[in-house]
């Protein structure tokens, strides 16, 4: 029988074994996300008024209207429908990760203050969660989400605890992006191999920075489900099908495909769970393939029968997922020397400063 000091200590100790559970299972980013802000600066400047919260159809036309079945010829006119017609949310991507970036860089709460005033705008107003979407609607909320919630986690995992004073902004946040992650996974759930390519992966990255953000293994665990499916489409060789069904795009997608499979097995890697053997080191085969590629195109085009547009991969920022793909593999002098050349990389689809958070050394190009 339990004596009562024993009985008195038995809620205490069940209380201390509860808590180091919830602490065990509490999912986490990678460690450069509790980075601290930079400097302490002086407060100033003023708020924008966040863009109109979007709470219409989900129902945009595509870039590629009219095209056949590669998805590889842009349509201008509906290219200019398309970016009209979803400004304010790109404009809310854009805007919200500045200004953590901002924030992190130099302190000033206005600029922490106004990015939870627009967060918070677009969640009370259910923002983005119609149920009513085509194809490219459903592309914008998951894009969308990744941005905004990738951002997010680097102000709730910092060191310096820039939340800590606005806890009901914080779950007001939190709670519109799991709404928000639950519809990405309903849209994009149950789909045939033959439609699983980019835009599969780019959902799964915003559900998992949802689900870190938000403390949801649920949706941690579709996203690893979805990262296998992707690993399991690469060949032997290193090439996704379905993206070489883009032909003359072909390249520029699997480019385009690395940074959320990058950035979920680092996010997984965080939690102690290492995806980097999946089908054979896929993910490392994939990348190097990329790399490949940009040098000499003659494996894609031998196995598109078209000469490669490499229009978008002049951009810099398109390969941001070195940053943490060099993380997870280690990457050899040449291209650790290619990647710090073109860095440091900032792209708010993946949060805003990826060479902060994966390699800080390089942040600011010093």
């Amino acid at each position: 029988m339990m004596n009562t000091r024993t009985w008195h200590l038995a809620p205490l100790m069940a209380g201390i074994l509860l808590a180091g559970q919830a602490t065990a299972s509490q999912l986490v980013p990678p460690p450069g996300y509790y980075a601290p802000v930079e400097v302490r600066g002086k407060d100033g400047g003023s708020c924008k008024a966040p863009p109109k919260p979007y709470t219409a159809k989900l129902e945009f036309r595509s870039k590629y209207e009219g095209s056949d079945k590669a998805r590889a010829t842009l349509n201008p006119e509906a290219e200019k429908a398309f970016r009209e017609k979803t400004a304010d949310i790109t404009d809310m991507e854009r805007g919200v990760s500045k200004m953590v970036t901002d924030y992190l860089r130099k302190g000033q709460r206005t600029q922490l203050e106004c990015s939870l005033q627009w967060l918070g705008s677009w969640a009370q107003a259910n923002a983005l969660l119609s149920t009513e979407y085509n194809h490219t609607g459903k592309s914008m909320r998951k894009w969308a989400l990744g941005s905004m919630a990738s951002a997010y986690l680097q102000l709730k995992f910092s060191d310096s605890r820039p939340l800590a004073a606005y806890g009901s902004q914080a779950r007001l946040i939190e709670s519109w992006f799991s709404h928000l992650a639950d519809q990405v996974v309903k849209d994009w759930s149950g789909l045939p191999l033959k439609k699983v390519n980019n835009h599969a992966y780019w959902a799964a990255w915003s559900v998992m920075a949802t689900a870190v953000a938000t403390n949801r293994r649920d949706l941690y665990d579709w996203s690893v489900d979805q990262f296998r499916v992707a690993a399991a489409q690469v060949d032997d060789q290193g090439f996704l099908p379905n993206e070489l069904k883009r032909r003359q795009r072909a390249l520029a997608y699997h480019n385009y495909a690395l940074p959320p499979l990058a950035m979920i097995a680092s996010f997984a890697q965080a939690n102690g769970q290492d995806l980097r053997d999946e089908n054979d080191g896929a993910l490392k085969r994939l990348g190097e393939r990329v790399l490949e590629g940009v040098d000499d195109q003659d494996a894609f085009e031998d196995r598109t029968g078209e000469n490669q547009d490499m229009g978008e991969l002049k951009k810099h920022t398109k390969f941001a997922w070195l940053e943490p793909w060099c993380a997870l593999y280690g990457c050899a002098p040449k291209t650790l020397a290619w990647k710090d050349e073109m860095g440091p990389y900032t792209t708010f689809r993946l949060g805003g400063d990826v060479t902060r958070v994966f390699h800080p050394k390089r942040e600011g190009g010093s």
